[in-house]
């Protein structure tokens, strides 16, 4: 992570696994690990984690988000599972419910991925929101729950060439955090080059170099 300017506020970045057997201790979970370790390969900003581990309740899902954005003050959710048609998938359901703005695209995209893999991926039914208080904004996105569908649908997938053959949407977050009154992200482009329109790009941050 590179160095924090002055007066900057920390990236703020929530982490939500919902996974009933995962929160119950049945198995350990691995969505946020996916997470976690995409976001380091990723960001050159100083960012800090929040991560929480909750069960497949919508009411409780609602109450994570709201607590994250509100009080907590992330300025991005990723939630992992719980996206399914199955009975106990209540996800989008409760992103949608906190949400002041839906942001369809991202889940578009996400979806156009997967369907370059297996033809069930019409049955996610990811969705990404903004929730917006009076002084506050954060993007929420749901992903994926395993961890090479999460690495894919943030990341895009390349050819033997290391051509873009789908684009990963997290190309697009940080300008979103920008449009939203968030801090200023910045990627590795190895991982996940960052699009913005040449108005709203700033000079790169110098990176720490390996004196080894």
């Amino acid at each position: 992570m590179s160095p924090q300017t002055t007066n900057e506020v920390m990236l703020v970045i929530g982490l939500v696994s919902v996974s009933d057997r995962a929160s119950g201790g049945i198995y350990e979970d691995q969505g946020i690990p996916a997470l976690q370790d995409w976001i380091a390969s990723a960001l050159t900003t100083p960012y800090r984690i929040e991560p929480r581990l909750i069960p497949d309740e919508r009411t409780q899902i609602e109450k994570t988000l709201v607590e994250l954005v509100d009080v907590v003050g992330c300025h991005l959710v990723l939630t992992t599972g719980g996206t399914g048609p199955a009975r106990r998938d209540v996800t989008p359901e409760a992103t949608l419910a906190v949400g002041t703005k839906e942001m369809p695209g991202f889940g578009e995209q996400m979806r156009q991925i997967s369907l370059r893999f297996v033809p069930t991926a019409i049955l996610s039914r990811q969705v990404a929101v903004i929730r917006e208080t009076a002084d506050h904004a954060a993007l929420i996105m749901n992903l994926p729950g395993q961890p090479k569908a999460i690495k894919e649908t943030l990341e895009g997938l390349k050819d033997a060439d290391g051509n873009v053959v789908a684009g990963g949407i997290f190309a697009a977050v940080p300008y979103c955090i920008d449009l939203i009154g968030g801090p200023y992200m910045e990627t590795n482009p190895a991982v996940s080059k960052t699009w913005r329109p040449k108005t709203a790009l700033r000079p790169a941050t110098p990176q720490p170099q390996d004196n080894a």
